[in-house]
């Protein structure tokens, strides 16, 4: 029997590329792996995990031997350039999200793998990081799962770079979905303890003071 896939995971699953290789980096007790690999709609998907553990329990999952592969290592080491058309990295933070792509300089390729990430904390800084570094989004959907609000984003490197703003980097691209309005009141319930600290009178308060008005109407 499958594993139930959260909120979380279903949103990357839909954007997964088809048809092509995926890897389930981080992969745990591989829930996402086994039910990639039963949909059959992917001719290999490679769970990695740095832990023995979570594979022997992912292995119980991923019962479809001929298209599941599970493999032992640390971040992307584990894949080889052109192996996968999707890259998969769920639950981690954002700044370990970006130093694990630092560690694969293949991922920065032109028609390169689609990378999906779930960052765990950090949503701002991840977007800001992608785009700065050449990535392009094709999604950033909000989902909650366990009362808590997650960006399942999805980007693909185009070697464009873009220096976005600070309301850029708070809301993504969330607001084109349903979700997006309660997503965005949860970020902006951050802003009175982001401004703390922040020079008065530099760009940066500027932006979120505006941001502060518009949400009490001020």
């Amino acid at each position: 029997m499958l594993p139930t896939l959260d909120a979380r995971l279903t949103a990357a699953a839909e954007l997964v590329r088809p048809g092509q290789p995926v890897a389930d980096i981080g992969c745990d007790h591989g829930k996402l792996t086994a039910v990639l690999a039963a949909s059959g709609r992917y001719p290999k998907v490679i769970g990695a995990d740095l832990r023995p553990g979570p594979l022997s329990k992912a292995l119980e999952h991923a019962n479809c031997q001929d298209r599941a592969e599970l493999r032992l290592g640390d971040g992307l080491s584990v894949l080889s350039a052109g192996e996968v058309g999707s890259i998969v990295l769920a639950g981690v933070s954002a700044q370990t999200t970006w130093e694990i792509l630092e560690k694969a300089p293949w991922v920065f390729t032109v028609g390169g793998p689609r990378i999906i990430m779930i960052p765990a904390t950090r949503h701002s800084e991840l977007r800001r990081w992608l785009w700065t570094h050449g990535f392009a989004f094709v999604a950033d959907r909000p989902v909650q799962a366990a009362g808590r609000w997650y960006a399942v984003m999805a980007a693909e490197y185009t070697g464009e770079r873009h220096e976005p703003t600070f309301s850029e980097c708070l809301l993504g691209g969330t607001g084109s979905w349903p979700e997006g309005a309660g997503y965005a009141a949860w970020q902006k319930a951050k802003l009175p303890r982001m401004r703390l600290g922040v020079p008065d009178g530099t760009p940066l308060a500027d932006e979120i003071d505006r941001l502060l008005k518009e949400e009490t109407g001020l």
